[in-house]
């Protein structure tokens, strides 16, 4: 006969199975890794896509100049490149625009990263335009990630700060896309940008600077911006978006940037 206590103790029991399960299946979850497409800038689409095929990428984050609002880009090229994704199985899941400015920038934001397939936008703006895109990326399906940036001038978001500043009273629509470098570049603690920026994280993007005052690209782990750790946070704020690495440098990167993602898949 099931008594009282013979019920609770297998309820119990049952209970303390699903959340180990559901711990080690969270445990073992992985990063999800790709790449920030600036860092093939001086390439060309088609070359570009060669080498991420080769690095088995199947995530990016369009982010080559000539794709930026301030590049006045055409409707074409966003069809043309979308197109030879799709035939190579890369998916567009973020676009960084840089600043959107007025209302104009906002509904070619929205036109460019729908035609690119993208769930999420990465850029900046200050003041009532933000209310703007919140109500707009709202009702249409996309997310906003506000880019931190490290700028010899000052520039609206350094830290983790100037961007939990302008959140409040904006739907969970709107958050960030931290830039694990620039914070560093700015002087800022890496880990604890993660920490503090994790209940509004939209994208994450990975690169390593050679020091604090400046933008010196290095290879991931060679640099300051504690690139394990942040990895290692990440995993502990159970974050789910991509992980896109950047890598800043002119001239030929392929092999860099194959010693990159070889570096970061281990820390995944």
């Amino acid at each position: 006969m099931i008594t009282r206590r013979t019920f609770l103790s297998a309820t119990v029991g049952t209970t303390a199975s699903i959340l180990a399960s559901s711990w080690v299946a969270t445990a073992a979850r992985k990063l999800n890794l790709g790449i920030g497409t600036y860092t093939y800038h001086s390439l060309s689409i088609d070359d570009m896509i060669v080498q991420l095929r080769k690095l088995q990428i199947l995530e990016i984050e369009m982010s080559r100049g000539e794709f930026m609002l301030f590049s006045k880009p055409a409707p074409e090229m966003f069809a043309s490149v979308k197109s030879k994704l799709d035939r190579a199985g890369i998916q567009c899941v973020s676009y960084y625009t840089a600043t959107i400015k007025d209302d104009s920038d906002l509904d070619s934001a929205v036109r460019f990263a729908k035609m690119l397939g993208a769930r999420n936008v990465t850029g900046d703006a200050t003041g009532d335009i933000l209310k703007r895109i919140d109500e707009r990326f709202t009702r249409e399906g996309l997310t906003f990630g506000i880019h931190n940036h490290f700028f010899k001038q000052k520039f609206a978001y350094e830290s983790p700060a100037d961007i939990l500043r302008v959140l409040p009273g904006l739907s969970n629509t709107v958050g960030a896309s931290l830039d694990v470098g620039h914070i560093a570049s700015c002087g800022y603690d890496t880990v604890d940008a993660v920490r503090k920026l994790a209940p509004h994280l939209k994208m994450v993007h990975l690169k390593d600077v050679q020091a604090s005052g400046g933008e010196v690209n290095v290879l991931l782990g060679k640099g300051i911006a504690r690139i394990p750790e942040v990895m290692n946070e990440l995993h502990k704020v159970n974050y789910g978006g991509l992980v896109a690495i950047e890598y800043e440098h002119e001239g030929s990167v392929d092999e860099d940037v194959r010693i990159e993602v070889e570096y970061a898949r281990k820390l995944l």
